[in-house]
């Protein structure tokens, strides 16, 4: 960490900065003796990416930033919020700290924080910025987490901790034992500090095998911003043994969209033809697969067992993209082309064996314009195209 970034001249120059190309800015050299056209770089890079995602840190000053990778790898404010409101008590200890977003929204919320980390200067860099945020209640420690919890006396109301993928994990698709620190190896430490445990894992892990990986999970919360899933939550309780609850949220301009299921439902959606109104559910809702639960629960029904979209002759307020259907037609290219004259659509496929690119291809529609077009398959498993307007 170097002290002289935070000196008047160099954050003056920083700020001013912002929007300027790096490429040509490091050509130039620094304009300062103490620190190199690099280390300013590094820091206009980071506070550029946090304008959105962090705006508490961008908008106050003398605010240290860390390379842009851990930028990248922080909760935004927006989900630790969110977290937030999921633990309460008098003490919370992050064992994966970080830049210290999620210990910030904590302290909001829990009398005492402790946040680990393992690297020095990151650890360094939290207690400085936690001092320009007037944040009074969070502890900082230069520790591996897991170590720490097994010398350390206290016990804790709750354990947080977001573990990071291993570098020789393999494949998209990964297990929590492929992580650092390896939660299902170290269960029974955390459980001897605490009752309840918090964990943020990668919107790619797959949920039903951390169901089968850890014991005692109560909840688990997928979150969505404007339709992206960016974070998944599981909630473990020493001891408990009933059903999981599933929680999906999706963050948009117009507000939350919340949907709740339990998992493993022995619940079978109705199907039908496509009806009136087309209904997509939300990212959330399609990571955390409760297709047959949103039938049963909003009383619509389903157009396949593997399409994932949904019809109604009534216009509900649902948690996800609602359309008017127009025509619904089998897939014609000469028929689609009468019926799109400009020859742009706004293209989805669901469970349907061609891609967009190879629709596209195929029918020459471009991207854009106000109708909307859904390949998918019926539940006579016909392959049809629904035109459709957004609502």
């Amino acid at each position: 960490m170097n002290n002289n970034i935070l000196t008047k001249k160099i954050q003056e120059f920083i700020n001013s900065n912002l929007k300027s190309d790096l490429t040509k800015l490091i050509l130039k050299g620094s304009p300062f003796e103490n620190i190199s056209i690099q280390e300013i770089a590094e820091q206009i890079l980071a506070k550029s990416k946090c304008e959105k995602k962090l705006p508490t840190w961008f908008s106050c000053k003398n605010i240290y930033y860390p390379n842009k990778l851990n930028i990248e790898q922080t909760s935004s404010e927006v989900t630790a919020k969110y977290k937030s409101n999921l633990v309460s008590g008098n003490s919370i200890i992050d064992i994966t700290g970080g830049f210290g977003v999620d210990a910030l929204y904590f302290s909001q919320k829990v009398n005492f924080v402790t946040h680990c980390e393992i690297n020095n200067e990151l650890s360094q860099i939290v207690s400085h910025n936690l001092e320009q945020l007037n944040v009074t209640n969070i502890k900082t420690q230069i520790n591996d987490g897991i170590e720490f919890l097994k010398k350390s006396k206290e016990k804790y109301d709750w354990i947080y901790t977001d573990p990071s993928r291993r570098n020789d994990a393999k494949g998209k698709v990964f297990l929590l034992e492929d992580c650092l620190p390896n939660i299902p190896e170290n269960l029974d430490i955390l459980f001897k500090k605490t009752d309840n445990i918090l964990i943020k894992v990668s919107p790619i892990l797959d949920i039903t095998s951390a169901i089968n990986e850890i014991k005692f999970i109560k909840e688990i919360h997928c979150i969505s911003v404007k339709n992206e899933v960016k974070e998944l939550l599981f909630i473990l309780e020493k001891n408990y043994y009933q059903s999981i609850k599933i929680q999906t949220i999706n963050f948009t301009k117009k507000g939350e969209q919340v949907f709740s299921f339990q998992y493993n439902e022995d619940i079978s959606a109705s199907f039908s033809e496509p009806k009136k109104y087309l209904f997509e559910p939300n990212s959330a809702i399609l990571k955390a697969g409760g297709f047959s639960q949103i039938s049963q629960q909003l009383k619509i029904d389903k157009l396949h067992k593997h399409s994932h979209l949904y019809t109604s002759n009534k216009l509900i307020d649902f948690p996800g993209r609602c359309f008017e259907i127009i025509h619904e037609i089998s897939y014609d290219k000469k028929l689609l082309k009468k019926l799109i004259p400009s020859k742009k659509a706004n293209i989805t496929t669901r469970n349907f064996p061609e891609t967009v690119d190879q629709i596209r291809k195929k029918t020459g529609i471009k991207d854009g314009g106000n109708q909307y077009l859904f390949f998918t398959t019926n539940f006579k498993s016909d392959y049809i195209v629904l035109i459709c307007k957004k609502i």
